[in-house]
């Protein structure tokens, strides 16, 4: 079966959009439908499409990811773009996780366990503000991620923000520990030192 483009130009398959049960999909069906666009996501149940990315979100994930992994302890690791397993209706998509290097489970590994999520990143994009703001953070909390970043770009400078969280073990809700601007300097989950305004003039050590 095919499309044909407005102006008759095109002609391209038809993608068959997949039918819901239901009672919605679970976080295992993200490995079986066939055909899902990359980076698509599992939100209470509800498949969630990303739409093309920004180059300021290209190079923010590209900054931190980098700066992660040059001062992460040798126990730990750094993945992009990666889903991770909250419970069976949820399997969100943070851009940047860092994880014990014992949860690689080998190649063909396609999600993490909440439980080994030790920090979630997530930069925040046009479609996606009530997502990252509201909805994953509250259900990180909830899976017991201690650490949680949410980066914004100012508007003034296209520079990135980066609001720091840490998880309250007691409320299962974050705190705002601290908002970082041109730099950010945590001691945890470890010491952690960026200079947030290299996002366009980064380069990986020679």
């Amino acid at each position: 079966m095919s499309a044909v483009s407005e102006d008759g130009l095109g002609d391209e398959p038809t993608y068959r959009w997949p039918i819901p049960p239901a009672e919605g999909w679970t976080a295992d069906d993200l490995d079986r439908i066939p055909g899902l666009p990359p980076h698509t996501e599992l939100i209470d149940g509800s498949l969630v499409f990303m739409s093309p990315q920004t180059r300021f979100h290209m190079r923010c994930i590209r900054l931190l990811e980098y700066s992660l992994l040059g001062q992460a302890p040798d126990h730990l690791d750094v993945d992009r773009e990666f889903t991770v397993k909250l419970d069976q209706r949820n399997r969100p998509e943070p851009d940047l996780l860092v994880i014990p290097r014992e949860a690689d489970s080998g190649a063909h590994q396609t999600w993490h366990q909440s439980e080994n999520v030790i920090l979630a990143v997530e930069v925040v994009s046009p479609d996606s503000r009530e997502r990252d703001r509201e909805v994953k953070p509250r259900k990180y909390a909830a899976a017991g991620v201690p650490h949680f970043w949410r980066v914004e770009e100012d508007d003034d400078k296209g520079l990135p923000v980066v609001y720091v969280y840490e998880l309250d073990p007691a409320t299962k809700a974050y705190g705002l520990t601290g908002i970082f601007h041109d730099r950010l300097k945590v001691s945890a989950p470890f010491d952690i030192d960026i200079d947030l305004t290299t996002i366009n003039s980064w380069r990986p050590p020679s």
